[in-house]
């Protein structure tokens, strides 16, 4: 679930980018008290995710128009199917029609992309996650919509979970030292974080990742024969995730050879919006 307080500071901030001190081609073409009803509707096969931000957009703008959901977040909807309506001040709908469908659109994009992910997946269990190339303060949006079209949670941030990448362990001295050294501070820290996951590029890097203990193993940027004799090293000894340049046709062949998780930047730094349109008529 997404938390109520930032919703309200996301849609907050967006109105505000969009509307700033008001709609002027609305105040001078609509009759301040003309009514309209629309429809959010499906312009293609979807997965719906953001509707309840939809919701607290139209209710910023005015709260006095009716929000009604179709469907739930998750739901798989064809073209042409409506998703929610709305009824209220023309105005008010016309001033909110562009930052809900932001949302919506961004959201069901993320939610269909990931859902089309799992599916590939093929029923092996596989975990299909996000990564945290996320755009800038819509992570949580972001996430939710993953969740939302049947992916898992990844970490949050930098904050939550420990994952070692390259970069720290050539600062470190190498992979094992990078989990050595993490695993000597969480101890003196008495940390609860959960386990030890590093990135590991090379076969070598994968043996020295297992004989220091790493309870994870993120096996980035390796051609399919170098991962799948990383996998054959190091199944049943860490939790293997997969990640660098992953593309959708890869998925059955890394959910085969028996990964945990595969994660994808691509469901989120690179997403095709979903197309959704509101339809508009008086009321």
């Amino acid at each position: 679930m997404l938390e109520l307080e930032i919703v309200r500071r996301a849609v907050r901030a967006a109105i505000e980018e969009d509307l700033g001190p008001g709609d002027v081609t609305s105040r001078v073409v609509i009759d301040p008290a003309a009514r309209a009803k629309g429809a959010l509707v499906a312009r293609e096969r979807l997965i719906v995710a953001g509707l309840p931000i939809a919701r607290e957009v139209f209710r910023q703008v005015d709260p006095a128009v009716a929000f009604r959901e179709a469907c739930r977040d998750g739901d798989e909807r064809p073209a042409g199917e409506t998703v929610a309506t709305v009824e209220g001040s023309a105005r008010s709908i016309l001033a909110a029609e562009r930052t809900a469908l932001n949302f919506l659109q961004r959201m069901s994009g993320i939610a269909t992309a990931t859902r089309r992910a799992v599916a590939l997946a093929g029923g092996t269990g596989v975990q299909i996650s996000y990564t945290r190339k996320t755009a800038p303060m819509l992570r949580p949006f972001d996430k939710y919509a993953v969740r939302a079209g049947g992916g898992t949670s990844h970490r949050a941030g930098l904050f939550d979970a420990v994952l070692i990448k390259g970069n720290h362990c050539r600062l470190a001295g190498g992979v094992g030292e990078a989990v050595r050294g993490a695993r000597r501070r969480l101890r003196d820290e008495a940390s609860n974080l959960p386990g030890i996951e590093v990135e590991a590029g090379t076969l070598e890097e994968v043996r020295e990742a297992l004989d220091a203990g790493a309870d994870g193993i993120l096996l980035d940027n390796m051609d399919r024969g170098t991962l799948a004799s990383a996998i054959a090293l190091a199944r049943g000894r860490a939790f293997l995730e997969v990640s660098g340049g992953v593309r959708e046709e890869d998925i059955p062949f890394l959910a085969a050879l028996g990964v945990d998780r595969i994660s994808l930047g691509s469901l989120t730094h690179s997403v095709r919006a979903a197309d959704l349109a509101l339809d508009v008529a008086p009321s």
